[in-house]
């Protein structure tokens, strides 16, 4: 990167998005260039690029664009100074705290999230699982969600963006939240069943849908979760065939997000009553008028349950 700095275009080239998007980042949430030489474009300096580069990832997993800004701004320096950088032997990796493991960044969250950290940097699924059962118990699922669970995959996607590693503690994290949200006990089944949850095609992150089922759940409100990877004509014949209320399709990234998929729910025979776009693939300017787009877990529960409620 040269000293003045990169153009837009070079950036937007460099992460694989619009120049667009990168002003909406910039406007609304302050993700913009900082290098500024009078009488000429911003430039977007090592340490800018590098915030957008966690913004990408973290939207990519299924935090809310306001939410991974926050993260972005507030992301440790040593995550900044190595992303996009080719980890070499010894380099790059996570500082090491006393007793050996890794310190995994919660930002604001509180000392639960941090034990959750500790139990994953540990590998302890025992643990992990505790943590997690006790606070949907005491505090119910989008509190866990939102202030305790979020916090730690965002931690450790940062480590991992700097130092490639950490993929062992995500995949046992997410594995240990899957089994504790599908614990949570559902509502009696001559309760019929009005919400269809969905991954887009060839979307495999299912975890955020997890904890949408899972907070229905707890409120006495029964889905069908047809989890990861459902094809648009599997998703059309559950549809055709059960007639729900509501059809909420989960897209982490672009690549899923094929507009196509809403349009046939949208246009199908049995037309929901509403139709929910879910994650931050969706590009909510190109979306159809009729599709909601909610930006947070206790957001998405009330449009759905409010739709299925309805006669």
């Amino acid at each position: 990167m040269v000293d003045d700095g990169l153009s837009a275009g070079a950036v937007a080239r460099r992460l694989g998005v619009a120049v667009t998007t990168l002003r909406t980042w910039h406007q609304r949430y302050g993700l913009g260039p900082t290098h500024h030489v009078r009488g000429h474009h911003r430039r977007y300096t090592a340490e800018d690029v590098a915030r957008l580069e966690v913004m990408q990832r973290l939207t990519a997993e299924g935090v809310t664009p306001a939410e991974a800004a926050r993260w972005a701004k507030r992301a440790p320096d040593a995550v900044l100074h190595n992303l996009g950088k080719t980890p070499e032997a010894g380099e790059g990796t996570p500082r090491g705290r006393a007793g050996g493991g890794f310190t995994i960044p919660v930002g604001r969250a509180g000392p639960v999230a941090r034990g959750l950290a500790r139990a994953a940097t540990r590998l302890d699924s025992a643990s992990m699982r505790e943590i997690l059962e006790r606070a949907i118990q005491t505090d119910g699922v989008v509190s866990t969600w939102d202030n305790i669970l979020l916090p730690v995959l965002v931690g450790i996607g940062e480590w991992h963006a700097a130092s490639r590693r950490l993929v062992d503690v995500e995949h046992l994290l997410s594995h240990t939240s899957s089994e504790v949200l599908g614990a949570v006990p559902r509502p009696a089944a001559v309760i019929p069943a009005r919400i269809l949850l969905a991954c887009a095609d060839d979307e495999q992150h299912s975890l955020p849908l997890e904890a949408m089922a899972a907070a229905l759940a707890q409120v006495g409100v029964p889905c069908r979760m047809l989890g990861a990877r459902v094809p648009p004509a599997a998703l059309m014949d559950s549809v055709t065939r059960t007639g729900p209320a509501v059809v909420v399709l989960w897209s982490h990234a672009a690549t899923t997000a094929h507009v196509d998929q809403l349009q046939g729910l949208l246009t199908g025979p049995r037309r929901p009553l509403l139709v929910l776009a879910g994650g931050p693939g969706w590009d909510a300017e190109s979306l159809p008028s009729e599709v909601a787009t909610p930006a947070s877990l206790s957001e998405s529960l009330r449009l759905v349950m409010a739709a299925a409620a309805s006669p």
